[in-house]
């Protein structure tokens, strides 16, 4: 028998999932994407997950859905369509197997993987549109279970990361003028470091901080800094008022001993003119290729809580291509017993190593962080979290046009 798959069948298919999944179970997300997935034809179907860590894809289990073995991101045909947001296709005895991105907005979530006897552009097509419609499906359920949330974990998570990660921003944003990615470590164990972002209309807004302290204490802390942020952010304030309302809020809750160290960035995505305030924390890193790699000076004040004089905003003009690398000092201070601290010419070299290997942002952070702790001797005794920022310019405003 003949299956319609033109665009027509597809738009009837997925408007009847999208009708469907308002009220769905969040447990019965799999079996409905497994019974429209056999209307085209396609068999074992999977769906897989990202790890805490980024090192792993972790299988959902659920009726009707084929359960694989957990799949490494680096190295694995899984891997390669979550870290390159691509479908990779791979041909088996009796079909092809399709692994196809998990997109939330710009954000991966995770692969969906299909096989399909024969394979078409009409299949590829409307793939892609399930693949993308099953993404929001499992953030936005996300929000009322725990079924995925239980499904990423490879270990035990501690109070203080369950607060960071549930205040987190999605992990990757991409437009077509400005793309960043970020990932914390020990992702299990994460406390006092954290970052938060916003696109709005032109500006990119951008935020990382590092709580004195480890444990519970400086999750809270953390939580703080980042509400005090958000709500001083969306009031409309400059860099300076950000700071001072921040340092308000930090001082008036846990006294004059304890503190943030912070960064605060405003990158105008239609030129390039970065700008940012420094309170204590270490400079951010601009990556022009993968050899030219210097610290972004300027002028720091007082960490956050300590009353420090209104700061100096600092500039610098990007070029397009250029990356800005955010960090927290548990990157380059980490050391072994008895030896030197890690260190930012270290840093340095790692980065140039790493950017060889990726021309994309997700990819280079992961890589990056994983390939830091274990220069690092796999010890993380603090948090280490980075943020990569990469400016490419022009304007999205292609994608308002229908054809």
């Amino acid at each position: 028998m003949t299956v319609d798959r033109s665009e027509g069948f597809g738009e009837r298919l997925l408007g009847l999932l999208l009708d469907r999944a308002h009220e769905m179970p969040p447990e019965l997300i799999a079996p409905l994407v497994a019974e429209e997935v056999t209307r085209i034809g396609g068999r074992d179907v999977s769906v897989l997950l990202q790890d805490y860590e980024q090192l792993m894809l972790m299988p959902l289990r659920g009726r009707r859905l084929f359960v694989e073995e957990p799949q490494p991101v680096s190295g694995s045909h899984a891997g390669t369509a979550f870290l390159e947001a691509k479908t990779i296709e791979v041909d088996q005895d009796g079909g092809t197997r399709m692994f196809l991105p998990l997109l939330d907005g710009s954000d991966q979530v995770g692969v969906m993987a299909v096989t399909l006897d024969v394979v078409d552009d009409d299949d590829r097509r409307l793939l892609r549109r399930l693949a993308g419609l099953v993404a929001d499906m499992v953030v936005t359920k996300d929000s009322y279970t725990d079924v995925f949330t239980l499904t990423r974990r490879r270990a035990p998570m501690s109070v203080a990361a369950e607060i960071q990660w549930s205040l987190l921003p999605p992990l990757r944003m991409a437009v077509p003028q400005v793309e960043l990615a970020g990932i914390l470590e020990p992702a299990y164990d994460v406390a006092g470091d954290s970052f938060d972002y916003a696109l709005n209309e032109d500006v990119l807004h951008v935020a990382m901080i590092d709580a004195m302290g480890h444990g519970l204490s400086a999750a809270v802390m953390a939580t703080a800094a980042i509400g005090a942020y958000r709500h001083s952010r969306r009031s409309g304030v400059g860099l300076s008022g950000i700071y001072a309302y921040m340092d308000e809020v930090i001082a008036a809750q846990f006294g004059p001993e304890q503190f943030v160290t912070a960064q605060m960035m405003q990158l105008d995505v239609r030129t390039g003119r970065l700008r940012w305030v420094n309170a204590g924390h270490p400079w951010p890193l601009l990556i022009r290729g993968h050899d030219d790699i210097r610290q972004l000076h300027g002028t720091t004040t007082l960490p956050v809580g300590f009353g420090g004089q209104e700061p100096v905003v600092s500039e610098q003009t990007l070029r397009k291509g250029d990356r800005v690398l955010c960090f927290t000092d548990g990157l380059v201070e980490e050391h072994r017993s008895g030896g030197k601290e890690f260190g930012l010419d270290q840093l340095t070299s790692v980065i140039s190593e790493v950017s060889l290997r990726h021309h994309r942002v997700r990819p280079m952070v992961q890589d990056l962080s994983h390939t830091l702790k274990q220069a690092r001797g796999g010890v993380t005794t603090d948090d280490a979290t980075i943020l990569l920022i990469e400016w490419r310019g022009g304007t999205a405003d292609h994608l308002a046009t229908l054809d």
